[in-house]
């Protein structure tokens, strides 16, 4: 019997900075997000060394556990894509600020469970926090893109805990 997913966990690419030229002049950057065994990527924005993508990707998980891996490459037309830099950043804290979340039974409003300070489990520029916000555990971090000359990453996480089926009856779909 396949074990019931315990959430989505968002992944809203926001923008690069300071990214590093790979073409002539410029670059045409995408990022690729991977975490455990999924993987999803942005659209590829042309001539662009501070791209803004704003594009939200959703992984299905059974809780935020694992590394959640950045990788920002250039688009090239006739031979292999370009790397620009990756980045990673250690999920605990959000599992960790989800536990928080349900022995302090919160429903609703803003509450800030913890900060995340930059580490060997994170390229973060600076501490981040993750914030409670009306049902998602939310995290804003700008990350450092490692092995390249420059370049940072700013994205959003959000962790949303999918309600308990434990009342369900056996066999009938929940909505």
């Amino acid at each position: 019997m396949e074990e019931e997913a315990a959430g989505l966990l968002k992944v809203i690419i926001v923008q690069g900075k300071n990214l590093v030229i790979r073409d002539f002049t410029s670059s045409d950057p995408y990022v690729v997000v991977k975490v455990g065994n999924q993987s999803a990527k942005t659209k590829v924005i042309n001539s662009c060394l501070n791209p803004v993508w704003n594009e939200e990707m959703i992984f299905t998980l059974k809780e935020p556990l694992g590394i959640l891996n950045l990788e920002v490459f250039d688009r090239d037309r006739f031979k292999s894509d370009d790397k620009m830099g990756h980045a990673f950043l250690d999920l605990q804290p959000l599992l960790s600020a989800s536990k928080l979340k349900r022995a302090l039974q919160l429903t609703s409003g803003e509450t800030k469970l913890r900060k995340v300070a930059p580490d060997c489990d994170n390229c973060l520029l600076a501490s981040s926090c993750i914030t409670y916000i009306d049902g998602e555990i939310v995290m804003d971090a700008c990350l450092r893109l490692c092995d390249v000359e420059s370049g940072e990453l700013y994205v959003t996480i959000k962790w949303i805990d999918r309600p308990s089926t434990a009342a369900a009856p056996v066999g009938k779909k929940t909505s």
